[in-house]
């Protein structure tokens, strides 16, 4: 669980976010890149297909077990931070099967809308965590045994 603090290293997946998305509209220019990333040989085709499958798995497990516990059993309110966290897992498990998909296909279209997902998905969610550490950082009711009642 976080401190709630406010500091610069809660930016960096933000900026993670926005470099994905600069780099793949950057990429997406360049239509022998885009052919290269979406169509390798046959072989490195299939192992980027099982690396980004075993990936999505490793990362939709993760996501449930995340989100099964931002909501506990006999808790007052939801751990947002965890939820926030689950759902970010949830996307990019997504985006893996998606890039998946288009190793699988040969075809670029896929892995490009794995690349909107992915960096939608972070930026949105990092956005999300700033707003719960600034609230957590503003509210001082949040540890009052009366907040949300």
């Amino acid at each position: 669980m976080t401190t709630g603090r406010l500091h610069a290293g809660r930016a960096i997946p933000l900026a993670i976010g926005v470099g994905v998305l600069v780099a793949g509209t950057a990429a997406g220019w360049d239509a022998r890149l885009v052919q290269a990333i979406a169509a390798p040989p046959a072989l490195v085709r299939a192992a980027l297909v099982g690396v980004a499958v075993v990936l999505g798995i490793a990362l939709l497990g993760r996501a449930v077990a995340r989100l099964g516990a931002a909501d506990p059993a006999g808790a007052r309110e939801r751990d947002l931070v965890s939820l926030t966290r689950g759902v970010r897992l949830a996307f990019l498990a997504v985006a893996a099967f998606s890039a998946a998909g288009g190793w699988a296909l040969g075809h670029p279209l896929p892995i490009v809308i794995a690349l909107v997902i992915a960096g939608v998905d972070v930026l949105e969610t990092s956005f999300l965590l700033l707003v719960i550490a600034a609230r957590r950082v503003t509210d001082p009711t949040d540890d009052h045994p009366m907040a949300g009642a």
